[in-house]
């Protein structure tokens, strides 16, 4: 007489470990985000007089941008380097996203005293940050 042995099997998924080239995208989008914030940063904030005539601010609301800039950009390029790279990238994505949308209803309000200059420069930076925002997305989507 033989029998049958039952066999089961639990099986559970998890998420294939994320290779180096999966997340380079995402990395590369972060690393240029922080990069051209930091630099920016660097550049509003020695010029924040010059800049003040320019744009319509103060001197001080330039100096306080630029160094929030800097700081921004310090702890995205940090942020870049952890090994589970999604969630920085889907953080930095929202905040992006945020941005884009707060400088559109100021801008659109009217809530700053820009000058023509001041306004085209805050959409140019606008600009950079919605096709960053746009590589990161699709960092994001590789890893998905």
């Amino acid at each position: 007489m033989t029998t049958l042995g039952v066999m089961t099997a639990i099986t559970t998924r998890h998420a294939p470990p994320v290779t180096p080239s999966e997340a380079q995208l995402l990395r590369l989008a972060l690393r240029a985000d922080a990069t051209l914030c930091a630099g920016l940063g660097l550049f509003v904030a020695m010029a924040a007089d010059p800049l003040a005539r320019l744009s319509g601010l103060t001197a001080t609301a330039n100096w306080i941008a630029g160094a929030a800039l800097v700081a921004y950009g310090v702890l995205v390029y940090s942020a870049a380097r952890v090994p589970s790279i999604r969630g920085v990238g889907l953080a930095v994505l929202a905040g992006n996203i945020a941005f884009v949308a707060t400088v559109a209803v100021m801008l659109a309000a009217g809530w700053l005293p820009l000058t023509r200059w001041g306004e085209a420069a805050a959409v140019g930076f606008t600009v950079v940050t919605v096709v960053l925002a746009a590589l990161q997305y699709l960092g994001v989507r590789r890893l998905a």
